[in-house]
């Protein structure tokens, strides 16, 4: 019994070497066989001598089923290996004619038409005041009255005065009446003198003569000097007029109208408020603020390399934001200079509100088509390779790549004026152009929209 598990191992160790020679499927029929033998032999050894052959068994088995299976997968990356690639897969688009237009999207902010706050012409009490915030107002119509008593005295003294010059003109004119009746009998006199004197010399002594043509004299005088206090008194009628005019005048800016139809948007006094002259300095306390919001001013910046392609009279499509209105407009105004802060030019579009649904603050995107063209051979912006001399890579008919340079002209959003170097119908690769070579041969698939949009919005994302 002490010589036989010797034995086993000398011959289980001699069966090895000789699988190592033989085909696997006749090393594990042998071990099979050797299995038997032992389990006959372990019957009569005992159940210690049988679990270490069991055992032992076990592992064989596995590491046969291992190298079976490190031979298959062998003999399948070979035959894999051998086999030629399918040709790679590209997306395509086609070559096509349609409009075009280089479009340009900027941010503006809408303005009241215009916008003032109202002051008083005059200091005084606000006796009244009758509108507030948000109410609605037509041009003329009455927003404050102010309470201004020296002004009415200045009106009374200023017609009193008027009544007072008219009454110095009437003593005037009846002066001149008085004195051209003294002038006619002095004169009367004169004549009568001079003709005797005149038909019988030296009946009348030359003094009187003299004396009589003195007289005669002094009364037209008289005449003429009366006649200068009439016009000096007209005249001081026409001064004291004006002064009434400009009391009165005075008086009517105690009550503060509406230039112009407009929103009230602040209110600064209330009644019993003391509003200072809105000439005085330092002292420019308003009644209310108006803005007229009927019309509004759409302000927006253009960038420097945009400004030459902006005009008056250039066509814009407007979309609030806030009330997601959508609705064409034209650029009205603009400043013609570059602010040397921003490098924008300040454009305009005047946009008619008369339902007042939108409100100055409000901002709202503004697109320009700065360039337009009906007829144009487009292409998608993302099938072009940037560089000095642009290109794109395109599928012949046999499904081959071929490389051709192109002459750009109107950039659009997601797509490409092409002027030279494509035909309309020519089929363009989109994307991966780094992976692909002149010639080689690929699967041709339409392009996904969303393949052909992702170059523009990506160059969107990073400006």
């Amino acid at each position: 019994m002490s010589d036989r598990p010797s034995d086993t191992v000398l011959a289980n160790t001699s069966g090895k070497t000789a699988s190592h020679k033989r085909p696997l499927l006749l090393v594990v029929a042998d071990e099979r066989q050797q299995a038997l033998e032992d389990s006959k032999t372990d019957l009569k050894e005992g159940l210690p001598m049988r679990s270490k052959r069991l055992l032992l068994v076990a592992v064989c088995a596995a590491a046969a089923l291992l190298l079976l299976y490190l031979v298959h997968v062998h003999r399948r990356d070979a035959a894999s290996a051998e086999a030629p690639a399918p040709p790679p897969a590209v997306s395509l688009a086609t070559a096509q004619s349609g409009f075009i237009a280089n479009q340009l999207t900027v941010a503006g902010v809408f303005q009241a038409f215009q916008e003032i706050d109202v002051h008083g012409k005059v200091s005084g009490y606000i006796r009244h005041i009758y509108v507030d915030i948000g109410d609605r107002v037509r041009k003329g119509q009455t927003l404050a009255v102010l309470e201004v008593p020296e002004l009415q005295a200045e009106v009374a003294g200023a017609e009193a005065g008027i009544t007072q010059t008219q009454q110095n003109i009437l003593r005037l004119q009846n002066e001149v009446a008085r004195e051209q009746a003294g002038y006619a009998a002095v004169h009367a006199n004169y004549v009568r003198l001079k003709q005797a004197s005149d038909q019988q010399p030296g009946l009348v002594a030359a003094q009187e003569l003299d004396d009589a043509l003195a007289k005669d004299r002094s009364a037209a005088s008289q005449i003429d000097a009366a006649k200068s206090a009439v016009a000096a008194a007209q005249g001081q009628l026409g001064v004291s007029r004006a002064e009434n005019l400009r009391v009165t005048s005075m008086e009517q800016y105690a009550t503060i109208t509406a230039p112009y139809n407009g929103v009230v948007t602040m209110r600064y006094a209330d009644t019993g408020s003391l509003i200072p002259a809105g000439t005085a300095e330092g002292l420019n306390q308003a009644v209310v603020r108006l803005a007229q919001s009927d019309v509004l001013r759409l302000r927006m910046p253009v960038p420097e390399r945009d400004v030459p392609l902006v005009h008056v009279g250039s066509q814009v499509t407007v979309h609030v934001q806030a009330t997601g209105q959508q609705f064409p407009g034209t650029v009205v105004r603009y400043t013609r200079d570059v602010s040397n802060s921003t490098r924008t030019m300040l454009t305009e579009v005047d946009v008619n509100n008369p339902d007042l649904t939108l409100t100055p603050g409000m901002y709202a995107d503004v697109t320009f088509n700065l360039e337009q063209k009906n007829d144009a051979l487009i292409i998608p912006a993302s099938a072009i390779i940037q560089g000095d001399l642009p290109s794109v890579m395109l599928v012949d008919s046999n499904n081959r790549v071929q490389k051709r340079p192109i002459v750009l002209g109107i950039s659009g959003a997601n797509s490409q004026e092409v002027t030279s170097g494509l035909q309309p119908g020519d089929r363009i690769i989109i994307g991966r152009q780094s992976e692909l070579q002149p010639g080689q041969q690929v699967t041709p698939q339409p392009a996904k929209s969303d393949l052909e949009n992702y170059q523009q919005t990506k160059q969107k994302g990073g400006q």
